[in-house]
């Protein structure tokens, strides 16, 4: 339940993107997140939205940890004022480390790495190894084409409907968080015991 949360996973960009709502609108979240008395597990970068988000929270003076593979705390500029670092094998050591951590996941606008992230999180509640609300921060309409593309599976038969309660998105940083706070992840039949679509 939303009372016993510590801490949201933020999976985000390690570029700003070339609209600086994108930017802001992680500087809100930190507010938000904040305000509602939870800390940050991050992916540990100093830079592009990773380091906004961070950076924010920290100047609140939050927690912030974050989780980060061997090879790219060298590569990457690793964000030196953390309140904890977490350095790690390899990247699935990584990420199952932040969900570990994590009471909620959020998705910000990104690359790459960031749909890669949300994608397994998604996964993993499809096949019921968490039971953790997701959610899309969907500034400046960023994740439109990755709803329609949810709604498009549906349609197609590769998704079920059921499956798209397990997400939450919103523009809005401080309704998303309420919404993911108050949301009681559906309960689904186990994927071993559906009937082929």
């Amino acid at each position: 339940m939303a009372e016993k949360w510590k801490r949201v996973c933020v999976f985000a960009g390690s570029s700003s993107g070339h609209n600086e709502e994108y930017a802001e609108a992680a500087r809100e979240m930190a507010r938000q997140l904040h305000q509602a008395g939870l800390s940050i597990v991050y992916g540990g970068g100093s830079v592009g939205l990773m380091g906004a988000i961070a950076d924010e929270m920290l100047r609140l003076g939050g927690e912030v940890i974050g989780v980060i593979p061997d090879f790219l705390a060298t590569r990457e500029l690793l964000h030196p004022g953390l309140t904890e670092t977490i350095v790690t094998e390899d990247m699935h050591t990584r990420k199952a480390k932040m969900a570990e951590l994590a009471d909620a996941f959020i998705a910000m606008p990104g690359g790459l790495g960031t749909f890669e992230e949300f994608f397994e999180v998604l996964t993993w509640a499809q096949l019921g190894v968490h039971r953790k609300p997701i959610g899309l921060y969907n500034v400046a309409h960023f994740y439109d084409p990755v709803l329609e593309l949810i709604e498009h599976s549906i349609g197609t038969g590769f998704v079920r409907l059921e499956h798209r309660d397990l997400l939450e998105a919103g523009a809005d940083a401080g309704e998303l968080l309420q919404r993911l706070q108050q949301k009681t992840m559906p309960e689904l039949p186990k994927w071993t015991d559906l009937d082929e679509t």
